[in-house]
């Protein structure tokens, strides 16, 4: 097989690779980090949402089970909203059920716009919702609670600022669940301090949920490969995702119980997981509550409360943008940062271009570098290549002459380019190497580029307001097709016209491609191409002097 068809098959089967790739991921996210989970020990039924209206029973982390919250209760009332307002986010909470109905953080930007991103929201569109509740007759997250906060701000000089609320009716007990934030950090602690007032030990065990639907993120493009669902982290475990679909068929294989890890709610660039202190048992769990929402979270168990005496049951949560460095956060939480199957490439290809921003403050001109940086690596290997490709084109007029010699015999055509090649010393796949290095290497720049929430609205210069979303004007697409199109007059033309009538149009095809690509791996492309150009350019240039040298000598 000639160079040509090798090139051609190679570009057609990336173009197919990244557009059906794009498109199944977007129909079926994909799961990455595939792990073997432990063998379900018991069945369990989770705390469902307020709008679940089936009975069930529950579960908890010692094995005691409880009536499903919400089950045969009446639809609980709207509650007050308390404001929240810190360095880093704004939240409100409800007195009903003391539940966090919206979180928005205030150094992330919604997609074209200057508004804060909202994360959490309870609306008539979407609903994404962090809920809490006492199992086993206790306030749950349909109850009444009260509170003295109205519109609470973390003032200067305060490191942490808490709210408190207090439950109506909770018989035998005085419950009091409290939110903590923190100065510069995207946890939030939420904890319930339970005071036994009856006669009898009490038994409580909690319940800390996130319930969300299926709707994408407001501005998410659907040709973007992101994952949107639920994940566990166990330290047996490691990492492990669950789609919607599978939950709503009952196929899911989760960790049921541990002592470490956590659960969390995943969409693209964001998590939200709920954080128990290492070493506490819990039970996982995932439900569908039907209309195409659903639950996943984590049950904890407290220590029975003496007549008298009070106890505590809480843990941490961590809402925020998905960043590399989430391992601090917790064990195993910088996986939600998920780069593929090229992890091994992404990760560090990632540093690499962290470290270059570090250095020039601007994550367009740390890509370029980066690109440089690639390019000088793989250099002597692209020169052999690119010399290879010259002296194809060099005796492309041989090649033409020996087709129409035996336009009718393949075989001696195949054997006589065969001997031209061995004259000439040219191994006619040489030029593919190039391009075969290239594939791995875009792809792994790729997921980084998508999967890094530190790209997201990051300018470049000019136009290019957000490296992570597409080029709005398409200039850069338009660029990177002109100089696919200019590196195909340089190699040589493909000696079959059908196979150079698609070569032609491969430049316009990847361009149409490129449109739907981050602007940050389009420059890429088009910073990568040009240094090419210039490399395969001055190759060429030096080859054709030496065999006129050659020849005139």
């Amino acid at each position: 097989m000639d160079f040509q068809r090798i090139l051609l098959a190679l570009i057609f089967f990336f173009s197919i690779f990244l557009l059906w790739g794009n498109w199944q991921r977007y129909r079926h996210p994909e799961l990455y980090h595939q792990t073997q989970a432990q063998n379900a020990l018991s069945s369990a039924s989770a705390p469902a949402a307020a709008s679940a209206t089936a009975s069930a029973g529950t579960a908890g982390a010692n094995g005691t089970s409880g009536q499903v919250p919400g089950a045969n209760r009446q639809a609980h009332k709207p509650g007050r909203l308390i404001h929240v307002t810190t360095d880093m986010l704004t939240a409100e909470i409800s007195t009903s059920g003391g539940n966090l109905q919206r979180l928005a953080f205030l150094k992330q930007r919604a997609s074209e716009s200057t508004k804060h991103y909202v994360l959490m929201q309870d609306t008539a569109s979407h609903i994404y919702v962090a809920q809490s509740g006492l199992l086993d007759g206790l306030p749950d997250h349909n109850a009444q609670y009260t509170s003295t906060a109205k519109d609470v701000q973390l003032e200067n000089g305060q490191d942490t600022v808490s709210v408190s609320l207090q439950a109506v009716d909770a018989k035998g007990a005085r419950v009091t669940k409290t939110y903590t934030f923190h100065r510069g950090s995207y946890v939030v602690d939420v904890s319930y301090r339970i005071e036994n007032t009856g006669k009898q030990p009490l038994k409580a065990d909690a319940y800390f949920q996130f319930v969300r639907d299926e709707v994408k993120p407001e501005g998410e493009s659907r040709f973007v490969p992101a994952y949107l669902g639920p994940a566990f982290y166990t330290a047996e475990t490691k990492y492990h995702k669950v789609k919607f679909s599978e939950i709503e068929k009952g196929e899911h294989d989760y960790p049921l119980h541990a002592k470490d890890g956590w659960v969390a709610m995943l969409q693209h660039y964001f998590v939200a997981a709920w954080l128990p202190k290492q070493g506490v048992e819990r039970e996982n769990y995932m439900k569908a509550l039907g209309d195409k929402k659903f639950s996943v979270g984590v049950i904890l168990s407290a220590k029975p409360i003496p007549p008298g005496q009070s106890g505590d049951i809480g843990l941490s949560m961590y809402a925020g943008p998905a960043e590399s460095s989430l391992d601090k956060v917790a064990p195993g939480l910088g996986y939600t940062v998920d780069y593929g199957y090229l992890t091994v490439l992404s990760k560090p290809m990632f540093k690499l271009l962290s470290w270059f921003h570090g250095w020039v403050h601007n994550w367009g001109l740390a890509i370029i570098l980066l690109t440089l940086m690639i390019k000088l690596i793989f250099f002597p290997l692209s020169a052999a290549s690119y010399r290879s490709m010259a002296k194809m084109r060099v005796v492309a007029p041989k090649l033409k002459r020996l087709k129409e010699q035996y336009a009718d015999d393949r075989e001696r055509l195949h054997k006589a380019s065969m001997e031209l090649y061995k004259t000439e010393k040219i191994n006619p796949l040489g030029g593919c190497l190039p391009m075969m290095i290239q594939i791995p290497v875009f792809i792994s720049l790729y997921w980084a580029i998508l999967a890094s929430v530190e790209l997201r609205n990051a300018p470049f210069y000019g136009w290019i307001t957000d490296l992570s979303s597409p080029d709005p004007y398409y200039v850069l697409p338009a660029i990177m097709a002109a100089s696919m199109l200019l590196q195909t007059r340089l190699n040589p033309p493909p000696p079959d016209p059908m196979q150079a009538r698609i070569m032609r149009t491969m430049p316009f095809i990847f361009g149409v491609v490129f449109f739907f690509f981050p602007t940050g791996l389009v420059l890429y492309s088009v910073v990568n191409n040009l240094l090419s150009i210039l490399q395969q350019w001055y190759i060429t240039r030096h080859l054709m002097k030496d065999k006129k040298a050659a020849a005139n000598s």
